[in-house]
């Protein structure tokens, strides 16, 4: 893959799908709702409506859904309800879409389209444009994929949800790009900027920016690419997401590079370099001296090369025992995700010789008894190869998102429109870790966060990564749950006993104190990058949630106003006041007592 591939796929994802009903699914309200429908006869649209909504909400087995979805339809077909039938068509192309059946799933969708359009429904048109454009450019039939984004992107201007509809022109552009297609490309980003900056919306507001830089990258208009590039990156700092700020320039250095522009490529390092060290992002400034190491190689000035790559070695060797902890206490997680990428590798090596395999079978058929027991022991090893493989891979990814990159090859970013997000971060841990070996605080790290593996996974928490000292994980994902803040105060509490009972064991161990902080809300979940895939989330909450651990106090667990409201009526909690969070303006907080 080529170097602007690279960035695209580092910094572009930012996908929304058009969706019928602002509601999240909800598998008790489905389980009731089939006890009223088994009891009771309702009246012809009543049922109609309680089919829909059992259709919708059931999660938990989507044959049955579909059978539902099926009855819908029938009914309404008898009925001759347009509407209904619309709706019927709709939840059966969600469910095969699920299933992975995007063949059937489009069928369906082209008969809601056409029933909406019979009952004047635009709404729902628009809903099943966006959806038929989605299989379309996820079975890359680019022409279709345009053709019915248009229609959606038509639909939609006539209805008062911005941020769906500039989502839309966003995607639009990003099927553009991905084809070469800069002009268009262009055209599409800047109309969905503009909309996004209407509501302001900073996130959509920043890839579109970036997005832009992007096209005016690849078309060799260095200053238009840098001026929206930094113009992204403002928008990013204001979020305090620097890390990613850092990949985006390294990642547009590659551009360059690729393009021959030496230069320019070697500014965007440098500036790299210059945000990681201004913000002590320590693996950002070991990359960009390797960088710029090897980019002084390729100007033939070996000196400068050499004390760029010096500066590497020292800093990654550097007697700041920091580094080393936050480097051995992500070692189990980067161990899992190459396991991960070795059963990718080896999935698709199994492909490319299964068509060779097949063609050997009459020269197999001919060879002696020890060919065809080497064949048998060759054939035993290469199952549980894969059996294993696939153990790692459902190890490292949520099963959903396993199955998708196995059937695709790439998961798409999904929105949820609400997850709780916790993060813990251990009290005075950069301190004690200048005077402290780091063998020993990584063991005791990993101690705590084996312990928080197994609370999470107790009460339906999906872990997304650790971060040095930090622990980040989310409930409501991949899957929703319609109890993931109830569930999330359970783990954090579950988390502070334990922190609070290890404190003053005598054992080989460091122990500490830890905050916790909770926010509820809308985020982006998928995969990015090319190697060492890891499932991840973005948005605006994953921010809230980290300003909420970092305004909470030693052993105490710091509630944002969303969560409050989800968990109050069973969990005791105390009013703290708005509270001022940078970058976020004055927010209510509340203590869980």
């Amino acid at each position: 893959m080529c170097h602007h591939q690279k960035a695209y796929s580092i910094l572009i994802g930012f996908l929304f799908f058009i969706l019928t009903s602002v509601y999240s699914q909800d598998q008790k309200v489905a389980d009731s709702l089939k006890q009223i429908y088994q009891h009771e006869t309702p009246d012809d649209t009543a049922k109609l409506e309680l089919l829909t909504n059992i259709a919708f909400n059931e999660v938990n087995n989507y044959n049955l859904a579909l059978q539902f979805a099926e009855e819908l339809i029938t009914l309404s077909l008898q009925q001759k309800n347009q509407l209904y039938l619309h709706k019927g068509f709709f939840l059966k192309g969600n469910i095969y879409r699920l299933l992975g059946d995007l063949e059937k799933a489009l069928e369906a969708y082209f008969k809601s389209g056409e029933a909406a359009r019979k009952v004047k429904y635009v709404k729902g048109e628009g809903s099943t444009y966006g959806a038929i454009a989605d299989i379309y450019a996820v079975s890359k039939n680019h022409p279709n994929a345009r053709l019915y984004y248009n229609k959606a992107i038509a639909i939609l201007r006539q209805m008062k949800d911005s941020i769906s509809l500039a989502s839309a022109i966003l995607n639009s552009g990003d099927e553009f790009l991905n084809h070469k297609d800069f002009d268009s490309a262009l055209r599409y980003f800047k109309e969905a900027r503009i909309i996004f900056d209407k509501v302001n919306y900073l996130t959509g507001t920043a890839y579109s920016l970036g997005n832009t830089g992007m096209v005016y990258a690849n078309t060799g208009q260095t200053n238009l690419a840098e001026k929206n590039i930094n113009a992204a990156i403002k928008i990013l700092e204001e979020t305090e997401d620097y890390y990613p700020i850092c990949v985006y320039l390294i990642s547009i250095c590659d551009i360059y590079l690729n393009k021959g522009d030496d230069k320019k490529a070697m500014d965007y390092a440098l500036r790299s370099l210059q945000l990681a060290e201004q913000y002590r992002l320590k693996d950002q400034i070991s990359n960009a001296n390797l960088k710029l190491s090897e980019l002084y190689e390729r100007a033939g000035d070996h000196e400068i090369s050499l004390t760029f790559y010096k500066n590497h070695i020292a800093y990654r060797d550097s007697v700041n025992n920091i580094k080393s902890v936050q480097t051995m206490a992500d070692l189990r997680t980067d161990y899992e995700v190459s396991k991960k990428q070795t059963e990718v590798d080896l999935l698709n090596e199994q492909r490319r010789n299964q068509k060779n395999i097949m063609l050997s079978l009459i020269i197999i058929l001919s060879l002696t008894f020890i060919l065809s027991g080497t064949l048998y022991w060759y054939y035993r090893t290469i199952s549980r190869e894969k059996k294993r493989s696939e153990s790692l891979l459902l190890n490292i990814l949520p099963a959903e998102t396993a199955k998708e990159l196995k059937l695709n090859g790439k998961v798409d970013a999904v929105k949820f429109d609400e997850v709780t997000v916790l993060f813990t971060d251990f009290v005075q841990f950069s301190k004690l870790a200048e005077h402290t070996e780091p063998e020993l605080l990584v063991k005791s790290i990993d101690y705590y966060f084996k312990a928080f593996d197994e609370i999470t996974t107790t009460y339906g928490l999906e872990k997304i990564k650790t971060i040095g000292d930090s622990y980040m994980c989310a409930c409501g994902l991949p899957t929703a749950n319609p109890t993931h803040a109830r569930n999330s105060i359970k783990a954090a509490r579950e988390m502070i006993a334990l922190v609070k009972n290890e404190l003053h064991a005598m054992d080989d161990l460091c122990h500490f104190e830890v905050r916790i902080g909770l926010h509820t809300g809308p985020v982006v979940a998928g995969i990015v990058g090319i190697k060492k895939w890891q499932y991840d989330i973005w948005g605006d909450t994953v921010n809230i949630a980290s300003r909420m651990e970092s305004k909470s106090e030693p052993g105490r667990i710091n509630l944002s106003e969303t969560t409050y409201l989800q968990i109050k009526d069973e969990f005791p909690c105390e009013y703290r006041g708005e509270i001022e969070v940078k970058s976020r303006g004055i927010l209510k907080m509340y203590f869980l007592s």
